[in-house]
């Protein structure tokens, strides 16, 4: 398994949220090369700003294994995490992140970039089918124009 593979299943769900009229990110939590859980954003639906793809997909993972933190986890996103969500992934301590497009606007780099704001263990990768995920949010939101 790849991180191109378990991304094309966070654009699965990021692709959910579009059909649902939702900002189109998508996320998946993979251990042991297994999807234990899955999110997209929900926060017009649930009327929830908090609502966002990986805070959904954490919070299932953290139900199914009956914990609270997730540090032999990774997480894959289809776009940057924002601070919100980046401030979730410190706690949950996973060990690595993988995320496709930049978020210059609403990104974790916008407000942190000259610190570190995962876990001091966490890897990160980014620009995994770069554009892929990033041309699915370019088209929804030309499509909303």
């Amino acid at each position: 398994m790849t991180d191109e593979y378990f991304m094309m299943q966070a654009l699965k769900e990021a692709k959910k949220a579009w059909e649902d009229d939702e900002i189109p990110i998508g996320a998946v939590v993979v251990l042991q090369e297994k999807i234990i859980a899955r999110g997209h954003n929900m926060t017009e639906r649930l009327n929830d700003p908090t609502a966002h793809a990986e805070m959904i997909a954490l919070t299932s993972a953290f139900n199914a294994l009956g914990s609270k933190y997730l540090p032999e986890a990774t997480l894959y996103v289809t776009v940057e995490p924002c601070l919100m969500c980046a401030g979730a992934i410190y706690w949950s301590k996973l060990q690595k992140i993988v995320y496709g497009a930049d978020d210059e606007k609403n990104g974790y780099k916008k407000t942190t970039a000259a610190n570190w704001p995962f876990h001091p263990k966490t890897e990160l990768v980014r620009g995994v089918m770069k554009e892929e995920c990033a041309q699915l949010m370019k088209d929804f939101f030309k499509k909303k124009r």
